[in-house]
């Protein structure tokens, strides 16, 4: 794609397409949106392929531009949303929640988990797109400190700071919850 060819670019929207939709979905937390992200963040890539240090991996150059464009985007979508609106949305096709494995085998801990999720999904909507996107970046990503830093452009200690108030907030919110957790069926501890 270095020299332009369109059919690099598909060869990259292969490669990278599902994970960026779901990173900038779950800083969104809209897929429509999400989705418009991440093909803006391939269409700027292509245009400016020639600003990339050829020593350097496409993935993190590209993840950084969208987890950018995503925390942007969310930004302008709480200004235009009420906070009504924002509480009430449901979540769509993919949540944080379900990205850890489902081990309830029974019924009662299945409506336990879907009240978690749904507890987890609205306590992460209530954090702010900063938050949101350390909270992303380090449990979903899996990036250390270094390297969040470094795809945003600011300081490591910014990014312990988002991420100790995100967690603080979680914590917060979902405080109620975490008392009353019980782990699924077969899997107490011990």
């Amino acid at each position: 794609m270095r020299r332009g060819e369109i059919g690099g670019l598909a060869v990259l929207v292969r490669l990278y397409e599902v994970r960026a939709v779901r990173t900038a979905y779950l800083i969104t937390r809209d897929h429509a949106l999400a989705e418009d992200v991440v093909q803006n963040a391939f269409l700027r890539a292509y245009e400016r392929i020639g600003q990339l240090d050829p020593a350097r991996p496409f993935g993190p150059w590209f993840m950084r531009s969208v987890v950018n464009a995503a925390i942007q985007a969310a930004r302008r979508q709480e200004r235009e949303l009420s906070l009504d609106a924002a509480v009430l949305s449901g979540p769509g096709d993919l949540t944080f929640a379900d990205l850890l494995p489902d081990t309830a085998p029974n019924p009662d801990d299945q409506v336990e988990r879907a009240e978690l999720r749904q507890a987890i999904w609205e306590a992460l909507g209530k954090l702010t797109p900063d938050q949101r996107a350390a909270v992303i970046q380090r449990y979903y990503l899996d990036l250390s400190d270094e390297e969040m830093a470094e795809r945003l452009a600011i300081r490591p200690g910014t990014v312990r700071w988002r991420l100790h108030a995100a967690r603080q907030r979680l914590r917060a919110l979902l405080a109620r919850h975490a008392r009353e957790y019980r782990p699924p069926h077969g899997q107490e501890a011990e």
